[in-house]
């Protein structure tokens, strides 16, 4: 599961609204929205609404509750789910005190470490670096002993050439052994020589992060105008919110339902699953109970054609009529 937060703009006089971070709004009020997002299956878990203050220093243990709750995964005798459970997140969920309550929880940890003052003390004591083949950095073990963290951790120091001619450098940390990450990120590492296989598989995991929450908090925006919707009082935000979740699921099962026999929406993202797939006109007939009983699609939309073979596929034991006409 992968965490993270978003701002959400919205007027001073709304419940909640506050200066804080919004991207490249400056003395902007707002709210955030924090995620938590099973990443492999472009789900989201949970979404959590905060005041315009909160970042995922604060946020990231509540969302792991919520998360918790939302799996049904939050009793002891659910621990052996928690440890098959990877939380991955970047500097500002790697504090020793969140670390440490997710490793307590059983979970494994994989993120950046929050301090910058720190993680370049923990960079000098890499005794070799090593460049990646795929981009302009070089990456190496951190030597130093640690007792701070209550489960054993492996720590990744990451630097690369600022445009000043000074590195920058960044620190990761993981509970995955090499092992388990190698066998994580093995189609990631064919042009990887074997004895940087482990170092580098660190690096690219967390580097895919960048492609699970950040990518579903921008089709969010995009396919769902999620920042274009405010209400003013805190709590109808909130169903706002959980509305969101369950349009952004219900896309995402929709595209995975179809795919098999909809190639060409299998990697469509929420903007053309709306825009393209689920526009298109055609009528819908009812019968007394109000179900529905038939459907014609506009056979001149371009995706007309395998949405008919979909839904057909998909459909073929609910004694529903699909059908190709003229609009």
């Amino acid at each position: 599961m992968d965490a993270d937060m978003t701002g959400r703009p919205c007027g001073r006089k709304e419940a909640f609204a506050s200066k804080g971070y919004f991207a490249k709004q400056r003395n902007r009020r707002g709210r955030q929205e924090g995620y938590l997002i099973a990443t492999y299956y472009d789900e989201i878990v949970t979404k959590q609404l905060f005041d315009g203050k909160t970042q995922l220093p604060k946020a990231l243990i509540p969302l792991i509750r919520s998360a918790e709750k939302t799996l049904d995964i939050d009793k002891d005798e659910d621990e052996e789910k928690r440890q098959s459970t990877i939380i991955r997140v970047d500097s500002g969920g790697g504090s020793q005190a969140q670390v440490n309550y997710i490793l307590e929880r059983s979970y494994h940890f994989h993120g950046r470490e929050y301090s910058t003052p720190r993680a370049t003390k923990l960079a000098q004591s890499v005794k070799e670096w090593v460049d990646d083949p795929n981009s302009e950095r070089q990456v190496g073990f951190v030597t130093l002993e640690t007792d701070e963290y209550v489960r054993p951790v492996w720590r990744i120091a990451v630097r690369c050439k600022k445009n000043n001619g000074q590195w920058g450098i960044g620190v990761l940390i993981s509970s995955l052994s090499p092992l388990e990450i190698v066998g994580i990120m093995e189609k990631s590492l064919k042009n990887v020589p074997k004895s940087s296989a482990a170092l580098l598989a660190y690096v690219y995991f967390y580097d895919q992060r960048g492609g699970g929450v950040e990518t579903e908090i921008k089709e969010d925006k995009q396919g769902l105008g999620a920042s274009k919707r405010n209400k003013k009082r805190f709590y109808a935000q909130y169903m706002l919110s959980f509305l969101e979740v369950l349009a952004h699921n219900i896309l995402v099962w929709a595209r995975h339902w179809l795919a098999p026999v909809c190639p060409k929406i299998a990697d469509f993202g929420l903007l053309r699953l709306v825009r393209d797939a689920f526009h298109m006109n055609g009528l819908i007939f009812f019968n007394q109970d109000a179900e529905i009983v038939k459907i014609i699609l506009n056979r001149d939309d371009p995706l007309a054609k395998e949405l008919y073979i979909g839904f057909n596929s998909l459909f073929a034991s609910e004694y529903l009529v699909i059908s190709l006409g003229e609009i």
